[in-house]
């Protein structure tokens, strides 16, 4: 699979919190988290545990950040 490398967030697995169907996972990128929600078959399916490395990949053309 391609993707563009300004979609993918390299960062490490903080915390993992499953529920009924979708887990929320949450990755420090360079000091910033990054909640991801996902089917908990793909944490399965992708050994994610806390401490792990992983990606977190941006599904939109745009992304906006605001500051207070």
């Amino acid at each position: 699979m391609k993707i563009s490398a300004r979609n993918r967030l390299k960062g490490r697995v903080v915390s993992i919190e499953k529920g009924a169907t979708t887990a929320h996972v949450r990755i420090d990128v360079a000091g910033t988290i990054v909640t991801a929600a996902i089917t908990n078959e793909a944490v399965d399916d992708l050994a994610l545990s806390v401490g792990s490395d992983a990606y977190a990949i941006v599904k939109a053309s745009d992304v906006m950040v605001g500051v207070d």
